[in-house]
């Protein structure tokens, strides 16, 4: 593949050709996935650096790259050398996106985008941009021209329907909800365009999205239609059936914005701008037939709180993936002991090795995050085979991994001590336990949000000055997406969690140049109980697998803290000893035993 800098000169050139003075390439595609398909990573693709939730802007002398907190370190590194320029999302004196355009367009100026991966939020954002400078805002095919070397074809993975004993209801059921949904907002009509909810409503999944079961996918639904638009190629008969039998008639994947034109009956249709891109916003747009209405995607709080048969199938799913990985930890442990130095790959295979080994495995539900040392101050630091680092006697291992299996989809970070540990060290591992435990242990007056609750975890370190730049925590889907919405918990999070979501607890400590320290579980909302002060809800565990305490400073935790962490080993030795043999019981209990 050509450097980095050879990539930027043919997109410099083709804007040149165009008339193009500044091109902007959003971590998106037509979906506005967190997760792309390789075909659409054009932004890593011309900068080198592969991350989520970014934007890569590029002028014909100079080019910057935004990045929220996560990755702050990992980009620094990674555009290095290359005329890229690391900017750091929400930091002081950085300035955004849009306030950067505006200070580098001037009248007459071409902005070039592309309207099928633009999302039409950030669409007028930067028309307004354009407007205020003089600018054009224009739709240009640059990174087809561009991007012509090993560029990867939209993929078209086998696509299947999920059962209902996974996923508790039918399609049929699904569009019966929905279309009630509309019925109540006024509308008709809605345009499904974001992957997750297209796979959540038709019980859809693929493997288009690496670690992520879907489908690239649109749907759209109306009172007497729905119409699934996809690569037809890739269903198999059983599943074109099944969707027939639910009423979903199926087209191909392309065919949308032509069908939206072609609409022949008054509609009031309702579409997500978070998720909607500009083109097929044009689309819609053009059929005077078509009242649009913008609002949030009510698939989204449909899919966020499980039914009991998804809630029950993803607590057998962890206790698969917790044995899994107290198989890994044991199998680490000895080859140390033995004295093998191990990489941080290694312990990427080790994982693989036993997670796959289950029966219900379907892929990692991303890539499996294993940093020695420094490396974990990089949230989502890679470790790459030939780059990796050595596990050294000292110091602590972050691993954040997971699987996606035919009953659930697992997210769990542990942090290992090895060897010798100082003070501090010791210090900022327990404070980041305490911040889990307090989540963890909650209690709270129904009606809470999930800014409200982040509050809780950050109170330990807050105390010290101390904070981590992500949120506490994220939605986990149902055999889906590692990543799901609309529940955070988040400091600007709106959302009220109700029983029945799925969230991670997660916070972190990460000293750039030294350490981090992540501790995580996944946690079902339940209710605690009512009295004359109204109902009450707490949070219960999904993830069963022990917390290293090896390097826990006892005094620092309180009295509660302590019990809720004895509590919740003697939960994960309870659950997981069923399926484990003698010995590996037997390296459990001693995991588990009390502090």
């Amino acid at each position: 593949m050509k450097p980095v800098l050879e990539r930027l000169a043919d997109l410099r050139a083709a804007m040149a050709q165009a008339g193009c003075d500044a091109y902007i390439m959003p971590s998106s595609d037509p979906h506005s996935s967190e997760y792309a398909p390789a075909h659409y990573t054009a932004w890593e693709y011309f900068s080198g650096f592969s991350c989520e939730n970014s934007n890569l802007v590029v002028t014909a002398n100079e080019a910057a790259m935004w990045v929220d907190g996560r990755f702050f370190g990992a980009a620094d590194a990674a555009l290095a050398g290359t005329g890229i320029a690391s900017m750091h999302m929400g930091v002081k004196g950085v300035p955004t996106v849009d306030a950067w355009l505006a200070e580098k367009l001037t009248a007459g100026k071409v902005l070039g985008y592309a309207a099928e991966t633009m999302p039409v939020a950030q669409y007028r954002a930067l028309a307004a941009v354009c407007e205020k400078v003089g600018a054009t805002l224009s739709d240009l095919p640059l990174v087809d021209q561009a991007w012509t070397e090993g560029r990867p074809a939209l993929p078209t993975s086998p696509a299947w329907i999920l059962n209902t004993v996974y996923a508790g209801k039918a399609p049929a059921e699904k569009l019966a909800q929905l279309r009630a949904s509309l019925n109540e907002q006024g509308c008709t009509a809605i345009l499904v365009t974001k992957l997750d909810s297209v796979a959540w409503l038709l019980n859809l999944r693929a493997a288009d999205v690496d670690n992520t079961p879907y489908a690239l996918a649109f749907c759209y639904v109306d009172q007497n239609n729905a119409v699934l638009f996809t690569d037809t190629s890739r269903l198999s008969p059983d599943a074109m059936a099944q969707l027939a039998q639910a009423g979903v008639a199926v087209d191909a994947y392309t065919r949308m914005p032509a069908y939206l034109a072609a609409g022949t009956t008054a509609q009031t249709v309702l579409v997500d701008p978070v998720s909607l891109n500009a083109a097929l916003n044009n689309a819609l747009r053009g059929n005077a037939l078509y009242t649009v209405v913008e609002g949030a995607d009510p698939i989204a709080m449909m899919k966020a709180v499980k039914n009991e048969t998804e809630l029950n199938c993803t607590r057998t799913a962890h206790l698969v993936d917790g044995a899994a990985m107290v198989r890994s930890q044991i199998e680490m442990e000895q080859r140390v002991a033995a004295g093998e130095t191990l990489r941080e790959t290694d312990i990427d295979a080790i994982l693989h090795k036993y997670r796959s080994s289950a029966e219900k495995f379907i892929t990692e539900s991303f890539p499996t995050i294993a940093a020695w040392g420094s490396n974990a101050a990089m949230m989502h630091y890679a470790p790459q085979v030939g780059a990796d680092a050595a596990l050294d006697k000292n110091g602590f291992l972050l691993v954040d991994s997971g699987a996606t299996y035919y009953d659930g989809t697992t997210d769990i970070t542990r942090t290992f001590a090895f060897g010798h540990l100082t003070e501090a060290e010791k210090l900022a591992y327990t404070r980041v336990l305490r911040c889990h435990i307090d989540i963890a242990m909650a209690v709270w007056r129904e009606g809470a949000t999930g800014g409200e609750l982040d509050m809780l975890s950050r109170q330990p370190l807050w105390r010290h000055m101390l904070d981590y730049r992500c949120g506490t925590g994220h939605g986990v889907s149902h055999v889906g997406a590692v990543h799901e919405g609309p529940q955070s918990l988040r400091p600007h999070n709106n959302i009220v969690f109700v029983p029945g979501m799925v969230i991670t607890d997660e916070p972190g400590i990460y000293e750039e140049g030294h350490m981090g320290i992540r501790i995580e579980n996944e946690l079902i909302c339940v209710e605690a109980g009512e009295s004359e002060y109204g109902k009450f809800l707490r949070f219960e565990p999904l993830t069963y697998v022990p917390i290293d305490t090896s390097c826990v400073l006892i005094d620092e935790l309180t009295r509660e803290e302590k019990q809720w962490l004895n509590d919740y080993h003697a939960q994960v030795l309870a659950k997981l000893r069923p399926l484990l043999n003698e010995s590996e019981a037997a390296w459990l209990a001693a995991k588990c035993a009390a502090i």
